[in-house]
């Protein structure tokens, strides 16, 4: 590994938890790719919500270049931000965050990762979206199916957080008592953390409920296979990995943070 010299940029990833992250190994291989390793690390750090804001200070006094921002922060970090990409503010969730010379500017990447993997297997248009989750990650998802003129349905244990981003984005509220609904529906995304952690062992939905004709997108990529996946798989459902948002949204964030254009086969060699 190359000796980190004192003008290497610093990025890192925050959440909680950020254990499970990938981006670090995918962020180093790609400078490691590009051959800018001594310019460029990336770095991952456990950030509870309640020392958010000290961590976004420590971003500024440190002049660390780049901040990733994951589960539970993609909303919380908006109000210590200075600028908001215009994408960012009509999703209302930042997942990047670029430092320029102290001037901290929001962008959200994320819907890339949500767009390109399912415009690779349908038209969004008119097509029925269960999204399960109002979170950080599932504003934009909603984005991502109000652009492309989809029918979305918001399932989420607390209805009106689902009511709120359903009247951001021209949605429906629903319950997950509701979920019934879902087998009426032509693509499933799961925008929670059930299933990955300590919630490995749990399902976002009842698994009854995915059908063969169901296209089944799980944002979560570790682990690759969760229940939902495996559900799909059994009775033959078009699957969507997590690791394709993962991705997709970080080749855009690389170029954000470098200026420079990752391989996306030195990404995949980490996620894959």
């Amino acid at each position: 590994m190359s000796k980190i010299k004192a003008t290497t940029n610093i990025c890192m990833i925050i959440g909680d938890p950020v254990e499970h992250s990938l981006s670090p190994k995918m962020h180093n291989n790609a400078y490691k790719h590009l051959g800018v390793e001594d310019k460029f690390v990336f770095v991952g750090s456990n950030i509870k919500k309640e020392n958010l804001k000290d961590a976004i200070n420590a971003v500024r006094t440190l002049g660390i270049r780049g901040l990733t921002c994951t589960i539970p922060h993609k909303q919380e970090v908006i109000q210590y931000l200075d600028e908001l990409d215009e994408i960012a503010k009509k999703i209302g969730a930042v997942n990047t965050v670029v430092n320029n010379n102290g001037i901290l500017k929001g962008y959200n990447t994320d819907y890339f990762g949500i767009e390109i993997p399912l415009k690779k297997r349908t038209e969004i248009k008119d097509k029925k979206v269960a999204l399960i989750g109002a979170g950080g990650a599932a504003q934009a998802i909603a984005y991502v199916v109000e652009k492309e003129e989809g029918v979305l349905k918001i399932f989420n244990r607390t209805y009106e957080k689902a009511l709120k981003t359903a009247k951001k984005f021209n949605a429906e509220a629903r319950r997950m008592e509701d979920c019934k609904e879902i087998l009426d529906c032509d693509i499933i995304i799961n925008s929670t953390n059930i299933g990955m952690g300590k919630f490995e062992d749990q399902n976002p939905i009842p698994l009854e409920l995915i059908q063969k004709n169901h296209i089944v997108f799980d944002i979560i990529y570790k682990p690759k296979e969760t229940a939902l996946i495996k559900k799909a798989k059994q009775v033959g459902a078009e699957i969507i990995y997590g690791y394709e948002t993962l991705l997709h949204q970080a080749l855009v964030q690389f170029e954000l943070y470098t200026n420079l254009k990752a391989s996306e086969k030195s990404m995949l060699e980490v996620l894959i």
